[in-house]
């Protein structure tokens, strides 16, 4: 037995996975981050560290650079993602009651730009070679699914997970969502912390918040818990996500699961990248309409003052936040219009060149802790939007809306933020999670519906609903 971190990296034939790396979500328990068949997938775990509070990121941060400072590494690919890799999710708050994780897998497969990989990662003595590689990732692949831990930390509000038998869930304000939906396999659906009535009110008390002039954006999140007695299976849904939302980045992390469409920050040597969403659109809003539906969505989307308003929010707040990092910045001079499956939003793209600070160019993780969170997922003032959220939604978010992604030792990495995603909470039961940006002239009505729309792809890849 040996304390010192080894890793080996070797080439991988890519042509026996054409699906790319949706080919390897084959287990429950899979650590996942995939975009465009393109990715990461982990298998085991050798490591973990966890973390609670306001220094969560930088906590994480430092074990990680000092987990990676005296590793023997052997890369034959040395792309970013392969050698030494962790898997992470992090809380959205400070004051959650949920652990932060970082995760180092015992295998790593890795697909970018036409090439494949394999990395071997142990404390362990003895050889490292293709050969040892090649066979862990047979004995993981060979292994079948494994039923998705349930994670600890998550139910909202310090209260009960929920009556798994289909009954009201504890602590909460209502019972059965009354929306018809149509649901498969016996499922059963339920709201959460708050029913849709008490939702909307409390949407109304932070449009009421906003006109006094305290806050200039908030974001209510709300959430609803499914019962599938047929089995709620992981690898199952990040198979489906990655097929029907190609467009975002497809991540599964110790239960949670979910594809984003919004990137906090992505880093590959000295150049950040990020892509921040406000202002959604219903697809489903462009039926019966005259001309092309991409005509619709620039007319009602990009022509709404409100929801312009929004994004501009939004992009302010991260432009802000990363400009001492940054020697040079650059970000779209008008939104453009992301197409989804479900949703349209308005879009922009900020790319930067970091500088050094203190003497190093700043980890993707000091990154986080400087970024997050955004206006898109927590308001402005934050502080001021942050202890609205606290006092409105009766939800603990746990991880949804925080970051998640993975990073390698040399300091690349891709974190996006937890959206249209879910926690399994046990073999049967998962909770969904969705939000809207709230400022002046935000109808509850009108918010309740675009949670839904933002609901629909984990409903559809749990396959319980449309």
């Amino acid at each position: 037995m040996t304390s010192t971190f080894r890793t080996l990296t070797v080439p991988l034939d890519g042509k026996a996975f054409p699906g790319g790396l949706p080919s390897f979500l084959v287990r429950d328990d899979v650590l996942c981050w995939t975009r465009r068949e393109a990715g990461l997938a982990g298998f085991g775990e050798i490591a973990r560290f966890t973390a609670t509070g306001p220094d969560r990121f930088l906590e994480a941060d430092i074990w990680w650079r000092h987990l990676v400072l005296e590793a023997e590494v052997s890369d034959a690919v040395e792309l970013p993602g392969t050698g030494p890799v962790a898997f992470g999710s992090f809380a959205f708050s400070k004051t959650s009651a949920h652990e932060s994780r970082l995760i180092v897998p015992e295998i790593v497969v890795g697909v970018r730009d036409n090439q494949a990989w394999l990395t071997q990662l142990t404390f362990e003595g003895g050889p490292l070679t293709e050969v040892t590689a090649l066979a862990a990732l047979d004995r993981w692949l060979g292994g079948g699914p494994s039923a998705a831990p349930a994670t600890e930390g998550t139910t909202p509000a310090g209260d009960s997970a929920g009556d798994a038998s289909g009954g009201d869930v504890p602590g909460q304000v209502g019972g059965a969502v009354v929306r018809p939906l149509p649901l498969a396999a016996g499922a059963t659906l339920h709201t959460g912390s708050l029913s849709e009535e008490a939702w909307m009110e409390a949407v109304a008390a932070g449009v009421a918040e906003i006109r006094t002039g305290a806050l200039e954006k908030l974001v209510l999140a709300r959430d609803v818990v499914a019962t599938i007695p047929s089995g709620v299976h992981a690898a199952d849904v990040l198979r489906e996500l990655a097929a029907r939302y190609r467009e975002c980045w497809t991540y599964g992390v110790d239960g949670l699961v979910g594809a984003t469409p919004e990137m906090l920050i992505q880093v590959e040597g000295r150049t950040a990248q990020a892509r921040v969403l406000a202002g959604t659109l219903d697809r489903r809003d462009a039926h019966g309409e005259d001309g092309p539906p991409m005509d619709y969505a620039t007319r009602v989307l990009a022509g709404s003052e409100k929801q312009r308003h929004e994004h501009e929010i939004a992009i302010q707040s991260l432009t802000r936040q990363l400009a001492p990092f940054s020697e040079a910045m650059n970000a779209h001079d008008e939104p453009f219009i992301l197409e989804l499956p479900n949703v349209w939003h308005l879009a922009s793209d900020v790319k930067a060149e970091l500088t050094e600070v203190e003497g190093h160019v700043p980890t993707c993780l000091a990154l986080i802790n400087a970024l997050h969170p955004t206006a898109a997922v927590c308001g402005t003032p934050t502080l001021v939007a942050g202890e609205l959220i606290r006092k409105l939604e009766h939800l603990d978010r746990g991880p949804y809306a925080g970051p998640v992604g993975w990073l390698d030792a040399a300091g690349n990495g891709e974190w996006g933020i937890a959206l249209r995603g879910a926690v399994i909470e046990s073999p049967e039961t998962v909770r969904l999670y969705a939000g809207c940006g709230i400022v002046d002239g935000s109808q509850p009505e009108a918010e309740l519906a675009e949670t839904w729309a933002k609901f629909r792809p984990m409903l559809e890849s749990l396959g319980i609903g449309s």
